[in-house]
């Protein structure tokens, strides 16, 4: 009964949203034609809030291609032209040819106050804290000499213990599948190989992996042959688990128990495979991990071969591609790359909707350079793959997060019809002079070319909260400062406006205009 309760509200809702409409909207109720000359009334809608009411006087007549044209006061055009006429959704994208799936999105359902669900926010996968209690403080020396050349080390200590849900779900509602990236107020922001390097400490360069089908029967066999568990209890699993999967607690119980028995390959495994199940992997049923990641640690001394980066950004950016959709209320993958401070329990949706560029820290990791240098390759414009899951990876969108000027980027990539990606992934090179031969060194660190944000708020839905609810009207693109170039007064202008915001200072209100003058005084350094 719930579920079907589920699927109905689906279809009701959908009636109330359709793919696209012109914006303005506008309905006629023509009144009966006696003449050429005919009076009919016009009810404007901006999405489906009511504007106006109004009568015209409407001229008709037969042209010569057949087409009766049609002349209001201020504009004329055939019923054919009409037809043609660009349309988008209320809020954008008004030009829906980059993205093609919004129709679905839950942006677009936020729009006019609808949630996903009772709770707005999405059931975030996390073993943090699990995982916390199965990592020994110290591995055996025999284990530990695998595990370090496995490029997996890092991911031992880097989960968070607790998501917040409510930061998490704010800006998984921003993410395009389209473009791999977050819509922000001001531009696009995605998580970069650069960021997966620094945060999690795992290779980015290497192979991407191709994995063999592995049925029921095939994980029963892998799991005689590389965990060292018996036919029966390898069965007995696998059947538990309805599919070629092992639970996480099973693979700790085997880690264990060959730890104890000195049997070092099964032992480390076993452990990779929890590891790798419980954070790079992890999936929406929160307890188990696919059987053929297995086949990932046949040989230890080889599995440092793959780009452990990219298998994690592909896998989250999958499950955010789904998440962002409003039918989805779960997000798998890897949280702890999503993840920062937030005010705790405020809605997030308006405070994301005002931020602007000078309240984004873009080159967060230059104090790290010393131990992660930057490389290269995050530069790459292309497709990664992991497994049979291949998605665009398109840094031209987010330049500004490796310090050179945005500009208009080229429209994504169709990775569904990608041939040689593992060749492309190889020969990077080309892909990076071209996405940095058509920018320059930003000279601030916001700096965006002319005309990026006029094209960003016609092809996006960069808030998700209307301006005005009673009032409709298109989202006005936003005139930002460009923000001050000197650090020290980068520092003041962020202090200034963090105590503005926490006191909910108006610009109008006396009491605060020495503190905005200040403000924009550090802005213009």
């Amino acid at each position: 009964m719930h579920h079907m309760g589920l699927k109905e509200k689906k279809r009701n809702t959908d009636e109330h949203f359709p793919r696209a409409v012109p914006n303005p909207m506008i309905l006629q109720k023509p009144n009966m034609l006696t003449s050429v000359e005919e009076s009919i009334d016009l009810m404007v809608y901006y999405g489906f809030q009511f504007v106006s009411y109004a009568q015209v006087q409407l001229v008709r007549r037969r042209g010569a291609d057949g087409q009766i044209p049609v002349r209001t006061l201020d504009r004329g055009a055939s019923s054919s032209a009409a037809a043609a006429e660009p349309t988008g959704y209320p809020g954008g994208p008004y030009d829906t040819s980059l993205l093609v799936k919004y129709e679905h999105h839950v942006a677009r359902h936020i729009w006019f106050g609808e949630e996903r669900g009772p709770k707005k926010e999405l059931k975030v996968v996390g073993h943090g804290l699990k995982l916390t209690s199965r990592v020994p403080l110290a591995l055996p020396p025999q284990m530990e000499s695998w595990v370090s050349r496995s490029g997996l080390a890092s991911l031992q200590r880097m989960s968070l213990n607790k998501i917040d849900t409510n930061l998490v779900s704010a800006f998984v509602e921003r993410w395009h599948l389209e473009t791999s990236s977050f819509h922000m107020p001001f531009g696009e922001m995605s998580i970069t190989l650069d960021d997966v390097a620094c945060l999690l400490h795992l290779p980015i360069r290497g192979i991407f992996w191709s994995p063999q089908d592995v049925t029921e029967e095939l994980a029963v066999e892998l799991a005689v042959d590389y965990l060292g568990v018996s036919q029966g209890q390898a069965q007995s699993h696998v059947r538990s688990c309805r599919g070629s999967y092992y639970k996480l607690e099973w693979l700790y119980d085997i880690f264990v128990h060959h730890r104890a028995a000195s049997s070092w390959a099964y032992a480390t495994r076993a452990y990779l495979l929890m590891l790798v199940g419980s954070t790079i992997f992890a999936d929406k049923t929160f307890t188990l991990v696919e059987a053929r990641y297995l086949l990932l640690f046949r040989d230890l001394d080889k599995c440092s071969g793959y780009s452990w980066g990219a298998a994690a950004l592909v896998t989250l950016y999958r499950y955010l591609g789904d998440a962002s959709m409003y039918s989805c209320k779960q997000l798998g993958g890897y949280p702890t790359l999503l993840q920062t401070g937030s005010p705790e329990g405020r809605d997030l949706r308006p405070i994301l909707d005002e931020l602007t560029p000078t309240d984004v820290i873009w080159r967060p990791f230059e104090d790290h350079r010393a131990w992660r240098v930057f490389d290269e390759i995050s530069l790459y414009r292309g497709c990664l793959k992991w497994g049979e899951t291949v998605v665009p990876y398109l840094p031209d969108r987010c330049l500004r997060q490796f310090g050179y000027r945005q500009y208009v980027p080229s429209p994504p990539l169709d990775c569904m019809m990608a041939t040689d990606i593992d060749v492309d992934w190889i020969s990077y090179h080309q892909s990076v002079v071209d996405v940095i031969g058509s920018s320059s060194v930003a000279t601030t660190p916001s700096e965006v070319e002319d005309g990026y944000l006029e094209w960003y708020y016609r092809v996006s839905h960069p808030r998700l909260v209307p301006p005005h609810r009673d009032a409709p009207r298109e989202v006005p693109v936003p005139v930002y400062d460009a923000g001050p170039s000197d650090p020290d007064w980068t520092r003041v202008s962020t202090l200034i406006r963090r105590y503005l915001r926490q006191v909910n200072a108006e610009e109008e209100d006396p009491q605060f205009s020495d503190l905005f003058e200040a403000l924009h005084i550090s802005r213009s350094h």
